[in-house]
């Protein structure tokens, strides 16, 4: 068994959905799965031009190949219907989709809890936090105890090639994050081995990351008048910064390239794809914080360059950086 996974290496929205789904589709895999977080994350992706989106449900479901929700993901039944509901009305076989017995259930009282107490650190209001908390203080409610996700259940043990697909992204790990302004469980890489296999069986590490930094939610890191540059409102603009799951607009910044090191060396990534080029050329405007300070360049190929010295130089153990919105020029796949 070999295992692959996929992470983000920003706050979440990297285009990490486009990655997964390509990877999914080239057959190699017999597994998608998720190993953490709720229906609070989400995906987008497009096949043949038809925009899709996930919630919780892994990106597997949309070429066939078996897609299972983690133990250490949480689940809430109306969404997850509403998810289910949706993927069969586009023709998609969802006797695919399977959930760990060990996952658990987000009851509404955890909602109404979430929406009273924790917006004030950018919570997306649909009960992560309390159900974790539930759940390690041993009083949470697990799948295999409601009757409705018994046809859904997961017994067995994963087997050939797997793709761990991750959500949200490194800076809002519950660990490494700007605390309390992040998730409420680890979305970084080592958080996959909760699906059942030892880490000596991973082999890659996608990591992604948008070439300029995205915030959805409150943090200070992102303050307000964020959103009153005119720049990085028009970076916005053209790259249709709005939530998957939320539709929240995202606050912009040029990239940190030393948090992106940061999370690149703690995460092991070892492929590295920067989504969204485009957008700078679109713009004309590169510009990126290295060493606490603002570089501008000349030219996208200048800036590209750069980053991707900067990332072989003090990250050895990366062996490709991507900087292409087609991940088909990704070697191997």
């Amino acid at each position: 068994m070999n295992v692959d996974i996929c992470c983000g290496l920003n706050w979440g929205d990297e285009a990490k959905g486009k990655v997964i789904a390509h990877l999914a589709k080239t057959g190699k895999y017999q597994f998608v799965c998720r190993w953490a977080g709720g229906h609070n994350a989400g995906h987008t992706i497009y096949i043949n031009n038809q925009k899709y989106k996930t919630h919780l449900i892994p990106c597997g479901i949309f070429y066939g190949v078996p897609s299972i929700i983690g133990p250490d993901c949480v689940i809430h039944q109306a969404s997850f219907e509403k998810e289910i509901e949706t993927l069969k009305s586009q023709g998609f076989n969802t006797n695919l989709i399977k959930i760990s017995p060990k996952t658990q259930v987000i009851t509404n009282p955890h909602i109404e809890e979430d929406k009273a107490q924790y917006q004030s650190q950018g919570s997306t209001s649909t009960g992560i936090a309390p159900c974790y908390r539930d759940k390690y203080a041993r009083k949470g409610i697990q799948v295999k105890n409601i009757p409705f996700f018994d046809k859904f259940l997961w017994n067995e043990v994963l087997y050939g090639n797997v793709l761990c697909e991750g959500a949200q992204g490194f800076w809002l790990d519950i660990n490494q994050g700007n605390y309390p302004y992040v998730t409420s469980s680890t979305t970084l890489p080592y958080g996959a081995c909760s699906l059942g296999f030892p880490p000596q069986y991973i082999q890659t590490i996608y990591g992604v990351s948008k070439i300029y930094d995205t915030r959805a939610g409150i943090d200070p890191l992102f303050p307000e008048n964020l959103l009153e540059d005119e720049e990085l409102a028009l970076i916005a603009e053209k790259g249709h910064e709005y939530g998957t799951t939320t539709g929240k607009k995202r606050k912009v910044n040029w990239l940190n390239l030393d948090k992106l090191i940061e999370a690149i060396r703690i995460s092991g990534s070892t492929i590295i794809i920067m989504s969204k080029t485009d957008v700078l050329e679109n713009v004309h405007l590169f510009k990126l914080f290295k060493e606490n300070q603002l570089v501008t360049y000349a030219s996208l190929l200048e800036m590209t360059t750069d980053i991707e010295y900067t990332i072989h130089f003090q990250c050895p153990m990366v062996r490709q950086v991507v900087f292409s919105n087609n991940v088909e020029h990704i070697n191997g796949l």
